[in-house]
Order: structure tokens, then sequence, then C-alpha cells
């Protein structure tokens, strides 16, 4: 799988901030999440996925509302996950596609859904494999990378820094 070709495919060959903004992101959750993978062989997790799956994980975001990061869509940011799955999944990638629809918030059941009225389709949104969970069962490998430093907060500030720098 080519996921630059992919993201080319969806957000243009040309630079965008909104581009600018997804490949920064997901080059730091790729570069966290790997260091994770190489860090702990016992895992046995799919490095090659692993990587393709970060760099996949916000294909989505284009299609969503969020103008301080330079998303212009209609959805709400919410759904990034799901729409970026409906991509994935289109494209012939499911397990990619699951991913996508299961990294949002580290994962969200069914009776969060229900309870909080989110508007996600009717499901349990959880992680299922070694690549989704490497440190407990109801955490992503993103959010396991999130919080290698200080519970995320330097890629927190990094967003920040690139949402502020194209707002202007």
């Amino acid at each position: 799988m080519d996921y630059l070709k992919l993201i080319d495919k969806y957000y243009g060959p040309a630079d965008s901030k909104l581009k600018d903004i997804l490949l920064i992101h997901s080059r730091a959750v790729t570069a966290r999440a790997l260091r994770i993978v190489d860090a702990h062989p016992e895992l046995n997790a799919d490095r090659t996925f692993v990587e393709e799956a970060a760099m996949l994980h916000d294909i989505g975001i284009f299609k969503c509302d969020a103008p301080s990061i330079e998303c212009h869509g209609t959805e709400p940011y919410l759904l990034h996950g799901k729409l970026g799955a409906d991509i994935m999944r289109a494209e012939g990638y499911p397990l990619h596609a699951r991913v996508c629809e299961r990294h949002t918030g580290a994962g969200i059941t069914l009776q969060q859904i229900e309870e909080r009225a989110l508007p996600l389709p009717k499901h349990d949104y959880l992680p299922e494999s070694i690549e989704n969970r490497p440190r407990k069962a109801s955490q992503s490998l993103e959010a396991t990378a999130w919080n290698v430093s200080e519970s995320g907060k330097d890629c927190l500030n990094e967003n920040v820094k690139i949402a502020k720098y194209y707002r202007k």
C-alpha cells in the first residue's frame, strides 16, 4: 500500500494547509507508534500495518466541519474516524478502516454513544487487535503513542502550533 498516494487522492497532490496539518500530525503519531512497536517486540505487532494505519487514521477529516484546522466539510468532527473508515473500505482496506473508526477517543462504546446521543452509528468502536491496543484493552496504539510523553502534551502543543500558524 502507498499511503501517501491515498492521501494525495483525497487531499490533492499539491500542498494545502489541511494536507500539511494532516501529514504533520499523522507523521508524529506514526513515529510514536513505531517507537512503541520497536520497543516492544513481544507484542508481535505488524510494523508495516501500524505505519500504514497510523498515517491514515485521520484520512476522513476533510469531510468534517473544523475550520480551526482547515477542515471545511459538513460533518461533525467526531465522525472523522467513521468517515475515514468508509474511505478505507471503499479503497479495499477493511483492516485499516477498523483503525480509523476505533481511534476516536481511544475507543467509544455503544453505551457511550447512546447515553451521550453521539452522532455515530450504533456500534462499539473499541480496539480489537494488538495494533490497536498494545498497553491495555481500553487504549489504542494511537492513544498509547499520545501518552508516551506527558499525556501527549507535546503532540497536542504541536497540533495547536500548526493550527495557529495556518490561521494567520
